[in-house]
Order: structure tokens, then C-alpha cells, then sequence
């Protein structure tokens, strides 16, 4: 089928708006057994599927072996229907707490699956908002989509052996007729730099890049996937806070670091990103994790004391570059990632880029971003 400009912007815009693995899925639909996350008030499953991950994309590419779909700025989530239905996060925390409504609208659904997807919430603008996404049990008026881009299981079988674009089909499949909460996340095949760019046009995070024919290896990060971001998104882990200036409540800005075998690294401080209720929520966080010592090994040097606190926050922060020495340049706080554990920041993502790359380059056992093979004959009408 010819893709045009305007099949690329109803498809987006669409999205927008509104064996062992056979034994593993009895398992997963079993009575769950679960354990309290200390401090947290959430739950974690001590049997769950981990989803697999992307790598880090350097550029949009067009290659017709490829499919490319919308990233969104959500929290990935695994839904298992069945008798009951479980959401949670890719470290196994229950999502059921927090958005039990996306829970119901899934409990509607029929037919027997295991759905891989985001959970997202949809500002006045239709457009997603992280930051509110935390906050909902104080913004419950804004609209919660669980967008379902996956399918591992089907009545009772698995599909991870299946080509991505046949476990979409499926995915496709489990869902039609659900809620206006639950949406299928669609894709196109060949042309990731114009739905790359129409991702930017609409406010969007990116795209995620993946093989058309790639199988599902839960738990693993691969480069048949690959994350396509138009900004500088580093996870990193909070380490503590300064105080206050002038005015401002609370804290003056927070301290940040990702793993580095084993260990913490410094790579700065932010305090811009924030609200008044994002200060408030942060610091109440902040109180329940002090600690009398930093937790680094090495004596980090910052421009006002610093109240330390144990390494167990993750946080999105937007950067505009990595200095020769690692550091974020004009970091700003775009919110907490309660589906993420510390140890999953790395630090090849805020190498200096001659050193990001030669790392890369070791790293990878496939080449990425896959070469354009040919022109397309005719151009987009």
C-alpha cells in the first residue's frame, strides 16, 4: 500500500486522540503472590513478565524491513487478562493501586491475553503529560489511555516466537471493542523519518524503531528495538538536595547520578522543572530517605551543603549536552520514573559522544542504526 503524508498524520494523529512460554503464562494468571515494597505502599509481584527493552537510537532512518511506532511519554506496563487482571511495571510493581481504572477497563476485555504497552495521561491538548501522570490520585480529571503496541500471549499461547508484526495483529485482536482507555498503537513500515518528524510536529517524545521480523525476548535490551528521541533524556538517580534559596520552598535543587559498575557517578544538579506541587511531593519523598553520609565514594563538589539521602529515586531529566566530564549541561526535572529501578541508569548514556560511541561500538553486536538501502522511486504525495 502507498504511504502518504496524510496516511502518516491520520495514523499518529489517531493514536493520539482517542512450551515454557505456555507454562509461564499459567504462572502469570495463577493466585498472585505478592510481597510489600518497603516504604512504598505499592505492591511487587514475585512472579511477573520483564518486557523487553530498546537501546538507544542515534538517528530516524527509513528502511523498509523496519516498522516504526509513536513513543509515548507514559509508564510501561504488562497487562495479563484473564480470570483477574494484573498490570505492572517492568520491575514487577503493581500499577493496580495507582490506576485502577485502566484496571477495569481491561477487566472488560474477553478474551485471555498478556498485552504489552504504555500507560499514558492525556493533558486538555490530547497530548501526554508525564509530570501529571505521577500526580494522578490529585488530577483525576485528566484522561488515562493504556496504548497496546504487543501481544506475548494469546488464549493461552505464545506469540513470542511470532514476528512483531504478527504479534501486533493479535495485540490488535484482544482489544477491539474495548474502552476508549484501552487503544492499539499502531506503526509504519519503511518511513521513520517522516513519522519522526510528524512526532515532533505533534509534541510527541519520538518513535521506537523495531526489525519487522523481530521475536520477543523478555527481559532483554536489544538493538532490534531502538529508542528514537527528539530530546535529551537521561535517567538518573537522585542522591540528595540543597537548600532552599530566597524565596523557594523546600529544596533548592537536586543532586544526580547514574551506576557505573556498581557504583555512583556524579553527573550534576538540577533546579528547574519544577511546580510548587512537584517541590511539595518531592520533598515529602526526599524525607523518608535521609541519610547522615553521601553515597558516593569520592567527595562531590556542589555550590551549597547537601542533605544526602539513599540512592533509590529515579527521575527523568532533559539535557542540552554531556560535558568532556560527564556532566549534564542545563538539566531540567521532567518528572519521577516509579516503574524504574536504580540500577537501570547507565552510564554510557551521558558519555561525552566520542566516548559514548567508542563504548557503543563494543557494546553492540548488531549495527545501528540499520543503512538505508534504497531511494524510494517516488516521492510522498
Amino acid at each position: 500500500m502507498k504511504l502518504t503524508r496524510s496516511r502518516i498524520k491520520r495514523k499518529t494523529s489517531r493514536d493520539t486522540a482517542d512450551a515454557s512460554h505456555d507454562n509461564a503464562y499459567q504462572k502469570s494468571l495463577a493466585e498472585n503472590r505478592m510481597r510489600s515494597v518497603r516504604g512504598s505502599g505499592r505492591i511487587k509481584l514475585t512472579d511477573y513478565i520483564t518486557p523487553m527493552l530498546a537501546s538507544v537510537g542515534d538517528s530516524a532512518f527509513d528502511d523498509e524491513q523496519w516498522i516504526f511506532e509513536i513513543k509515548w511519554d507514559g509508564y510501561r506496563a504488562v497487562a495479563e487478562i484473564g480470570d483477574t487482571v494484573r498490570l505492572y511495571s517492568r520491575n514487577g510493581l503493581s500499577f493496580l493501586p495507582l490506576y485502577p481504572a485502566v484496571a477495569e477497563a481491561l477487566s472488560k476485555i474477553k478474551t485471555h491475553a498478556v498485552l504489552d504497552g504504555e500507560i499514558v495521561a492525556l493533558n486538555k491538548q490530547n497530548k501526554p503529560d508525564f509530570q501529571k501522570l505521577q500526580q494522578y490520585d490529585s488530577h483525576r480529571s485528566l484522561r488515562l489511555v493504556y496504548y497496546v503496541f504487543d501481544c506475548l500471549f494469546y488464549k493461552g499461547k505464545s506469540l513470542m516466537h511470532l514476528p512483531v508484526t504478527e504479534r501486533k495483529k493479535y495485540a490488535q485482536k484482544a482489544i477491539a471493542g474495548s474502552s476508549s482507555m484501552i487503544k492499539y498503537s499502531d506503526h509504519i513500515q519503511q518511513w521513520g523519518k517522516e513519522v519522526f518528524a510528524k512526532a515532533a510536529e505533534m509534541g510527541l517524545e519520538g518513535v521506537i524503531a523495531k526489525r519487522a521480523d523481530s521475536l520477543y525476548t523478555p527481559g532483554k535490551r536489544t538493538r532490534d528495538w531502538l529508542k528514537i528521541k527528539h530530546h535529551n533524556i537521561q535517567e538518573a538517580i537522585i542522591a540528595g538536595y540543597t537548600a532552599p534559596r530566597e524565596s523557594r520552598p523546600y529544596f533548592g535543587a537536586l543532586v544526580l547520578a547514574v551506576m557505573d559498575h556498581g557504583k555512583l557517578r556524579y553527573i550534576g544538579h538540577t533546579g528547574t522543572g519544577f511546580t510548587q506541587e512537584t517541590l511539595k511531593t518531592m520533598y515529602k519523598k526526599l524525607q523518608e530517605l535521609k541519610r547522615p553520609t553521601s553515597p558516593f565514594d569520592q567527595k562531590i563538589a556542589v555550590n551549597s551543603p547537601v542533605t544526602w539521602v539513599e540512592p533509590a529515586l529515579v527521575c527523568n531529566i532533559k539535557y542540552s549536552e554531556v560535558t568532556e566530564d560527564g556532566i549534564l549541561r542545563h538539566p531540567v526535572f521532567m518528572g519521577l520514573r516509579i516503574d524504574k529501578a536504580p540500577e537501570e541508569t547507565t552510564v554510557t548514556d551521558v558519555l561525552p559522544k566520542k566516548q559514548k560511541a567508542a563504548a557503543t561500538k563494543v557494546a553492540r553486536n548488531t549495527v545501528a542504526p540499520p543503512a538505508e538501502k534504497k531511494q524510494r522511486k517516488k516521492p510522498i504525495s
